[in-house]
């Protein structure tokens, strides 16, 4: 059964300890306890419980993550700051200077979103993945706008948030599929209405399998789920996204299912 991300079930993943506000982490664990390479974390949620919750699932062994999960994070995770408040929040990102930041946008004060802005020259060196209860699409947009490379809904599974962090480690952006019709709805909006989507229907070359594979990639859908409706395997289904990101210039199922939207790849896209 796959955990949630809610303060309950994480709690049963880990030990709870004592809340520590926005303190830098140095005061809680010797720094030279860890590998040097270490990713280094900021927390940022009103609720310390979660934060609790989440800085425990981070610096559980990867060997547990990945017996556990399944997945294989590639590094360990050091949590440098934890904030409850936007201004907390901005507090220890500056004082830290962290490689990725956990941000909710429900925050005291200063909304995450404020605190992101009042970040803004920080924007190259750090990668925020915004983990919320719920998301505008207005809230979407302006996340996007401000650099936010991942966004996960609190109520998503375990294995996602860790499939998020890993991606956006990598590089890449991450949208947990329950927002991606979401984000896409937004882009609808601003997309050009010519006949470039014909044009661009025409020059993708995608085989008839691969726009319905692509449907279902705008719709939301895991590759499992993908795979389950096809009656395939997911590695099939992998080997299809590869060649579709190939032929549309993507980077990933993000960016696949974005140009898609904006080109008119998909029937009522």
């Amino acid at each position: 059964m796959k955990s949630r991300l809610s303060a309950r079930n994480l709690l049963a993943h880990s030990r709870c300890s004592p809340c520590i506000g926005s303190r830098p982490m140095a005061e809680l664990s010797n720094p030279h306890d860890r590998p040097a390479r270490s990713i280094r974390v900021v927390i940022a949620d009103d609720e310390c419980m979660f934060r609790t919750s989440l800085r425990h699932l981070l610096t559980a062994p990867r060997s547990v993550v990945k017996d556990v999960y399944g997945i294989d994070v590639g590094a360990d995770f050091n949590v440098v700051g934890e904030a409850g408040t936007g201004e907390e929040t901005i507090a220890a990102v500056e004082s830290t200077m962290p490689d990725l930041l956990l941000l909710d946008l429900s925050m005291p004060r200063i909304s995450g979103l404020n605190a992101l802005r009042a970040l803004e020259e920080l924007r190259e060196s750090l990668r925020t993945i915004v983990l919320a209860g719920e998301v505008s699409n207005a809230d979407l947009v302006t996340a996007v706008q401000l650099g936010v490379r991942g966004l996960v809904l609190k109520d998503s599974t375990t294995e996602l948030l860790f499939q998020a962090i890993v991606t956006v480690v990598a590089g890449q952006h991450f949208v947990a599929p329950a927002l991606v019709t979401n984000l896409l709805d937004v882009v609808r909006t601003f997309a050009p209405q010519s006949n470039e989507a014909s044009r661009g229907k025409a020059a993708s070359g995608l085989t008839p399998r691969e726009r319905e594979v692509l449907g279902l990639v705008v719709a939301g859908y895991a590759n499992k789920e993908i795979a389950r409706t096809f009656s395939v395997s997911e590695e099939t289904i992998k080997h299809h996204l590869t060649r579709m990101f190939a032929k549309v210039g993507a980077a990933n199922r993000v960016e696949l299912a974005m140009v898609a939207t904006e080109r008119g790849l998909v029937a009522d896209a």
